[in-house]
């Protein structure tokens, strides 16, 4: 490459992506200033951070859920979208599956993946403290189809289970 480039187009270039930059690049979004105006679900208060109306976003949607102690929420999924949920705080419950048999527990710092079209629940596993989580789903535009299920009584409770994280039964 010959060292006589000329830097005077390349400065031009740079000065037009400042202003769209300014103004279409990173954004900060107070925690104060969600948008509660999403989608909703029985027992929940969700609130959207990051989706396409507010920041153009064409493949993420994020935001927060809150559920009130021992309080859960009506049996949902979002469609076409993964999800992701981190709980903050507060003790998570899962159910999900058809008849929502199945169950796993997350606390602070774990994260839950949802695939596409599974009828899940989240329950709050607290009698006295909020659960609070942020939520990343795989599009900017918020899914949430409410579903009328009948819950099996007891639901299965299913570990997570890998080479890492070894069933308790499991002599060593």
């Amino acid at each position: 490459m010959s060292g006589s480039h000329d830097h005077t187009h390349s400065h031009d270039h740079h000065h037009h992506d400042d202003e769209r930059w300014k103004h279409d690049g990173v954004r900060v979004i107070p925690g104060n200033q969600l948008d509660p105006n999403v989608p909703s679900t029985a027992g929940m208060d969700r609130k959207a951070a990051i989706n396409f109306a507010r920041v153009g976003a064409q493949k993420l949607w994020a935001g927060t859920v809150s559920i009130k102690p021992d309080a859960k929420t009506g049996a949902h999924h979002h469609g076409h979208l993964e999800s992701i949920i981190y709980v903050v705080k507060g003790k998570a419950r899962m159910r999900w599956g058809e008849k929502l048999q199945f169950t796993a527990e997350a606390g602070p710092g774990d994260f839950i993946f949802v695939p596409p079209y599974v009828p899940h629940q989240e329950i709050n596993a607290s009698r006295d403290e909020v659960l609070e989580c942020v939520l990343v789903r795989s599009d900017g535009e918020a899914v949430a189809i409410n579903l009328d299920i009948e819950p099996v009584e007891k639901p299965e409770t299913v570990l997570w289970v890998d080479p890492v994280h070894r069933h308790p039964d499991e002599r060593k």
